[in-house]
C-alpha cells in the first residue's frame, strides 16, 4: 500500500499533536509537583519559625525558673540566718525553720505528767521564752497550737482517744501564751493524736506551736 502526501502529512500531524499533549501533560505535573514543593517548604519554615519560638520561650521559662530558685535559696538563707537561734536554750523546746513558717516543738514530757493535760510548773518557764521570742520575733503572726501523743491507747487518764488528750493539752499551751500577752485571736488549736508519731513514744508526745511567717 502506497501512501500519499496527503496520508503522510496527515499522520505528521496527528503524531505532533500526539507528542505536544504529552508535552502539556508532563508540563501540567511538574507544574503541580513544584506547587507542591513550594507548599511543603513554606509549611516546613512555618514549623521551624514555630519551634524556634516555642524553644525560645522555653529557654526563657527555664530561666525566670531558675532565677527564682536562686533568689528563693538566698531569702531563704537570709530569713534562716536572721531567725535561726531565737530559740535556742530553751528547756524542751526544738525549732523548725522554713520559708513560710517556724515550728516550734515542745516536749510533752516536759510540759505535762503522764496522761494530764495541766501545765507543769517548770513547763510555765519554757513557755514564758516562747511567747517573749514570738512577740519580739513574731508579732501579729497566725499561730496554730497542735497537740501530738504516743500510739499508746487511752487507759488510765480518762480521755475518751488521744485526740481528746491531743487536744486538751494544745489548748493548755494555747491559754498560757495568751496569758502571757499572745492574742487569742492569732492563735487555732488542733490535735493530731497520734497520726504523726516520731521515732519514739517520748518523742512523740509534743505541743507544736507553727508560727506563719
Amino acid at each position: 500500500m502506497r501512501l500519499t502526501m496527503p496520508t503522510l502529512l496527515s499522520l505528521a500531524v496527528a503524531t505532533l499533536i500526539s507528542v505536544g499533549c504529552d508535552s502539556e501533560a508532563e508540563q501540567n505535573r511538574l507544574t503541580l509537583l513544584e506547587q507542591e514543593n513550594t507548599e511543603l517548604r513554606t509549611e516546613l519554615d512555618e514549623r521551624n519559625k514555630a519551634l524556634d519560638a516555642a524553644n525560645g520561650e522555653l529557654r526563657t521559662a527555664n530561666d525566670n525558673i531558675r532565677n527564682q530558685a536562686e533568689d528563693f535559696a538566698q531569702q531563704a538563707a537570709t530569713w534562716e540566718t536572721t531567725k535561726a537561734g531565737s530559740f535556742d536554750g530553751i528547756t524542751g523546746v526544738t525549732a523548725t525553720y522554713g520559708p513560710n513558717d517556724v515550728t516550734i516543738a515542745v516536749e510533752g514530757d516536759v510540759l505535762f505528767d503522764s496522761g494530764r493535760t495541766s501545765l507543769k510548773n517548770d513547763a510555765k518557764s519554757s513557755l514564758n521564752q516562747v511567747a517573749r521570742v514570738i512577740q519580739s520575733k513574731y508579732p501579729g503572726s497566725s499561730i496554730i497550737v497542735a497537740g501530738h501523743t504516743d500510739t499508746d491507747p487511752i487507759r488510765k487518764s480518762g480521755h475518751k482517744s488521744n485526740y481528746h488528750l491531743g487536744f486538751e493539752r494544745g489548748w493548755s499551751v494555747r491559754n498560757y501564751l495568751k496569758s502571757k500577752g499572745i492574742s487569742s485571736d492569732d492563735m487555732a488549736v488542733m490535735s493530731y493524736g497520734p497520726d504523726r508519731p516520731m521515732s519514739s513514744s517520748k518523742q512523740s508526745r509534743r505541743v507544736e506551736i507553727v508560727v506563719a511567717q
